[in-house]
């Protein structure tokens, strides 16, 4: 096998038709975030992306996206952001791990969300699951199986969806709307809720918003941002930007005005989304790894992703490992444990507090 490394803006119309037509040959690498034009997009804005393009003769058999950062340290595309990771390949192929990072100049490569079926997996990578929303049944189906699944919540969110619009007025969803203004509404409440919760806010790289806005500015067959926002009465109070494929829509930003916080617009404004959504083609609404409450009340499947690392004896792989493996351990002991993961949790929101207060004094 022949490996050849590319930056993303050097990619031929024939790489990109190629990886597109290996990404739709298999359900497993049906999100947008392993589709070319994402990783297109990122790499103009980020030099450190490069894609691996693996040859088997004069046949090309996989394409694998990457980061590149200083000592061989490789990292997925947007790491951090991307809910799924890894390379598209032709079935069945066979490849030494190792050996493909070594081909790529890395010592390591580190992923949290490693899609199944992957040559680069192996028994040591620790599973977890990614909660989807299933509506290649329909939309009408999707829900008959939330009211036996999650009923309660389902009754208390036709509840105050009815009680939203006797206290404030009409409800209105803009499905695939592309008004900055919207967009610049909805990243405000995200930068709230990351500083509320104690998290860092992914807003204030610059780069990442102008990845957003790029994002939502491309809508293709294949490939497209898609911003849809729930009003009440004409004011924005619930909203959502992910990216799709033909029939896959990642969950990437939700957010709401806080305000309305006691109707639960998130959960009124994801059952009015997954309506449209499979209206407009979409059969899966990936809501990501995590441990989100909110997750666990709409889903009615999941995937399976991985999280781990590759690396072959380099200095830079044995740096990463002092600096980042035990780390990880110790996430993955407390994410384990719902206790820990409470107290964890509200850790952060105390410390996201506190940062506010003196932000604001």
């Amino acid at each position: 096998m022949r490996v050849s490394i590319v930056h993303p803006r050097d990619l031929a119309e024939s790489d990109i038709e190629r990886w597109r037509a290996l990404q739709e040959a298999d359900a497993a690498f049906d999100s947008p975030f392993l589709s070319p034009e994402f990783t297109i997009t990122v790499g103009e804005l980020q030099e450190q992306v490069r894609v691996a393009i693996l040859h088997d003769g004069r046949e090309t058999v996989g394409f694998f996206p990457f980061e590149r950062h200083a000592m061989g340290i490789g990292k997925p595309v947007a790491a951090g952001l991307t809910d799924a990771q890894g390379l598209v390949h032709v079935k069945d192929l066979e490849l030494d791990p190792r050996q493909l990072i070594k081909s790529c100049g890395l010592g390591v490569f580190e992923f949290d969300h490693l899609v199944a079926g992957q040559p680069l997996l192996s028994a040591r990578h620790t599973r977890h699951p990614s909660p989807i929303i299933d509506l290649r049944d329909g939309y009408e189906t999707y829900i008959e199986t939330i009211k036996l699944s999650s009923g309660k919540t389902y009754r208390s969110t036709a509840y105050k969806t009815r009680k939203l619009q006797r206290d404030v007025g009409p409800i209105h969803h803009d499905y695939a709307t592309t008004d900055p203004a919207a967009l610049q509404t909805l990243l405000g409440w995200k930068t709230d809720q990351y500083r509320r919760t104690g998290r860092a806010d992914r807003f204030s790289h610059p780069w990442i918003v102008e990845l957003v806005e790029r994002l939502l500015a491309t809508n293709t067959e294949h490939f497209g941002g898609v911003l849809d926002m729930l009003y009440v009465d004409g004011r924005p109070v619930a909203g959502h930007f992910g990216l799709r494929t033909a029939t896959t829509l990642a969950g990437w930003f939700p957010a709401y005005d806080t305000s309305f916080a006691k109707y639960s617009p998130g959960l009124i404004h994801h059952l009015a989304m997954a309506e449209k959504a499979a209206a407009s083609g979409i059969e899966i609404i990936d809501m990501g790894r995590g441990e989100k409450e909110y997750k666990e009340k709409l889903k009615n499947g999941e995937y399976e992703v991985a999280e781990g690392r590759i690396a072959r004896p380099s200095a830079g792989a044995g740096l990463h490992w002092m600096l980042r493996v035990p780390v990880r351990k110790a996430r993955g002991t407390v994410l384990a444990n719902p206790v820990l993961r409470t107290t964890a949790d509200r850790a952060l929101k105390t410390f996201g507090r506190l940062r506010t207060s003196l932000q604001s004094s």
